[in-house]
């Protein structure tokens, strides 16, 4: 079994051998850690990065920069939100395929072995103990930063609307797919249906639960962090072909500013416990 640490807990397993060197990025990053705007983001598939140690992990270049290993133009378009609204942002800064933050550990998928039809060799016949490695060194300071993130806020009396974004290939196992954004939510419906509303109101073909549903398993940061501390909450999906350059991530922040904007101006406390979730 892997160890699951805690994220309250804030402990960290240490093991003999470390995945990252002392010299290399850590494995998230806060943007405008000490923001008090009651919104907070967060980008689990931000960065397409591996550490050294585990070299290309049997990937071609055009594999390890392409939406196999991260969410095209997510991590960019969080950033540029991050610093137009000035609000806090957290971001894991190594590839999902190193270990998926936005699963549960107990999931085959959290350490994948194929993704839309690409082999990925170094996740063949992983040990526990090195995938205990990953998920202390990544997987759980992820998302320790992201706990500190909501503690702060709350000690401040702030419950901020906690934003997942993540973005999806136009194509996948060869079937192109005609939806440019998808809304994901389960407990809360009532941020969702700002977003539905103002993305369909501003011209695009936007997924209620499309591409990906917010009520699958397969949604653990948003499950792990923001349903138990009852705060509002979306799933944000977007088509990369709509986000994989400057201008298109210029275009769709603009966009998103403005619901958020509006988002955080309604924002209050939602007991998501006694909403409904509409199966």
């Amino acid at each position: 079994m892997i160890s699951v640490v805690p994220s309250k807990g804030l402990k960290i397993k240490k093991l003999d051998e470390t995945l990252l060197a002392p010299d290399e990025p850590a494995p998230f990053i806060i943007l405008n850690p000490d923001a008090v705007v009651p919104i907070l983001l967060v980008c689990d598939h931000a960065s397409h990065r591996f550490p050294r140690s585990l070299g290309t992990m049997g990937l071609d270049f055009l594999n390890r920069h392409s939406h196999v290993v991260h969410d095209i133009g997510a991590g960019a378009l969080v950033e540029m939100l991050a610093n137009n609204l000035g609000v806090t942002a957290v971001l894991c800064q190594y590839s999902r395929l190193i270990v998926d933050c936005n699963r549960e550990l107990a999931d085959h998928n959290a350490f994948l072995e194929y993704n839309d039809g690409v082999d990925i060799p170094a996740n063949h016949n992983l040990r526990n103990n090195e995938k205990e490695k990953r998920a202390s060194e990544i997987y759980w300071p992820y998302h320790n930063a992201i706990e500190g993130q909501i503690s702060r806020l709350k000690d401040q009396g702030i419950n901020p609307v906690f934003i997942s974004i993540h973005s999806f290939s136009p194509v996948i196992n060869g079937e192109a797919r005609e939806l440019e954004m998808g809304v994901l939510w389960d407990k809360d419906p009532t941020t969702a249906k700002f977003f539905l509303s103002d993305l369909g109101e501003a011209g695009y073909f936007v997924g209620d639960n499309k591409p990906y549903s917010g009520k699958d398993p397969e949604d653990f940061t948003i499950d792990h962090h923001a349903e138990p501390n009852g705060l509002p909450h979306v799933g944000i999906e977007i088509r990369q072909n709509l986000i994989h350059h400057g201008d298109g991530i210029k275009r769709i922040s603009g966009i998103l500013q403005k619901i958020i904007n509006l988002v955080a101006r309604q924002n209050r406390s939602i007991d998501i416990e006694s909403q409904k979730s509409f199966k």
